[in-house]
């Protein structure tokens, strides 16, 4: 049966919701492995009851993504408060590319409200070969997951000698092991750091909260992931993983699932720090439990942060609340595998120096893979030429589109830079 292009689909909206029709916003990006952009992708979506009929059909411009398409959802009121009631829909995406493997997603989560993004990395086709394909299970706030395993929030090292790094770094890569520590079949997958915790910030609270409240859930998931890095944990134990991706040891990380626009936001701006304690040197294990199927006194609560960030607590705030007073943010000095550090203030219009010759050398790389980059000289002036380039590339990396050189814009420009010219170890 020939699939049919429709712009309306019943099984998109859960009955409850026909008469009050809330919509969640998708946005599709296509590259290879080096982050480059794959042009004239085709991405049909469908909704999993209906596969046969296309709700919509979009192609990948010169950066890669798609437009912006909105999408029923379920009333925000689902997500505010544990429910029976899934408060996401789910539609099905497929991306297809001459000379390229295809790709599907099953289960992709939209909320009312956000934007959802769905990256995927086609590979080359060099032969006859099948599809990829990621089935998306429910959200661990709406499925059913094992309960965290309590472990101490400070490491032994003293009696155990488990620590191997003299300072925390914050990775360029993690190794997440998509499985409990002891299944030997599970495969290991290369993860950027960055991606890895907005997967998981993506996987484990509603995008719908308080801001306060996300960013308090990205630091504990960022504190708690530099933990199991500067301890070396699973290594000590014999394991050649970092992570695993099992919530009953660390968090759930999907491969292949979509995050969110204002997660990823977040993370690009907080990725550095992690939680501390007066002379504790490692960042603290900051384990936690969703608080409505499961109670965890002494660890932070995911819906009790959602009750805290609806009162107006502030991100340690809430922190302290679940942690204690001791509690505090720290930042790590070190980035691995960035060719040069935050110059620690912004750059804008009339700023010079070797910081803005760093960034215009490597718009530049990068416009050459996104031609909607405009180049720009490298006279170390941040002159309009070179504010249109910050913008332009703000734009497509869903940032604020302001031309002004902050700390998620320079990370961001790093990480990209560092892809598309195979600095990275890909």
């Amino acid at each position: 049966m020939k699939p049919v292009i429709t712009s309306t689909n019943p099984y998109r909206v859960h009955p409850a919701e026909m008469g009050t029709q809330s919509f969640g916003d998708l946005r599709v990006r296509a590259t290879n492995a080096r982050l480059e952009p794959i042009t004239q992708a085709t991405v049909k979506i469908t909704a999993p009851d209906d596969p046969n009929t296309i709700i919509d059909q979009l192609t990948t411009n010169e950066s890669g993504f798609t437009d912006t398409i909105s999408l029923p959802a379920p009333s925000e009121d689902y997500s505010m408060e544990p429910s029976t009631v899934q408060p996401y829909a789910i539609y099905n995406i497929d991306i297809t590319a001459p000379n390229y493997r295809s790709v599907t997603v099953n289960g992709a989560e939209l909320f009312p409200n956000v934007t959802s993004l769905q990256n995927a990395t086609l590979i080359p086709q060099l032969e006859p070969a099948e599809g990829v394909l990621y089935v998306i299970p429910p959200h661990t706030l709406f499925g059913d997951f094992p309960p965290k395993i309590p472990e101490a929030e400070i490491k032994p090292v003293a009696e155990t000698g488990e620590i191997v790094l003299q300072q925390v770094v914050v990775p360029e890569f993690v190794i997440v092991h998509d499985g409990p520590p002891s299944d030997s079949s599970a495969t290991n997958y290369y993860v950027r750091y960055r991606d890895y915790i907005k997967n998981v910030a993506s996987s484990e609270i509603y995008a719908t909260w308080p801001e306060n409240t996300i960013y308090a859930n990205v630091l504990a998931i960022l504190s708690f992931t530099m933990n199991r890095v500067f301890t070396e944990w699973y290594r000590s134990q014999g394991h050649n993983f970092t992570i695993t991706s099992s919530t009953a040891y660390d968090h759930k990380w999907v491969n292949g699932r979509n995050i969110y626009d204002n997660i990823s936001f977040i993370v690009d701006s907080v990725f550095t720090n992690y939680l501390s304690r007066p002379n504790v040197k490692q960042p603290i294990l900051t384990q936690y439990c969703d608080g409505n199927q499961m109670q965890c006194p002494g660890w932070m609560t995911q819906w009790g942060s959602k009750s805290l960030g609806d009162q107006g607590y502030s991100t340690i705030d809430i922190l302290r609340h679940f942690y204690g007073n001791s509690i505090y943010i720290n930042t790590a000095t070190e980035v691995s595998g960035v060719p040069a550090s935050w110059p620690g203030s912004n750059l804008t219009i009339g700023s010079r120096g070797e910081p803005v010759r760093t960034i215009q050398e490597q718009l530049n790389a990068i416009a050459k893979s996104y031609p909607a980059i405009p180049t720009v000289s490298v006279d170390g002036v941040f002159g309009q030429r070179t504010e249109e380039a910050v913008r332009a590339f703000q734009s497509i990396f869903d940032l604020p589109a302001n031309g002004i050189v902050d700390f998620p814009t320079w990370y961001k420009i790093s990480f990209i830079y560092v892809a598309v010219t195979r600095i990275a170890q890909l």
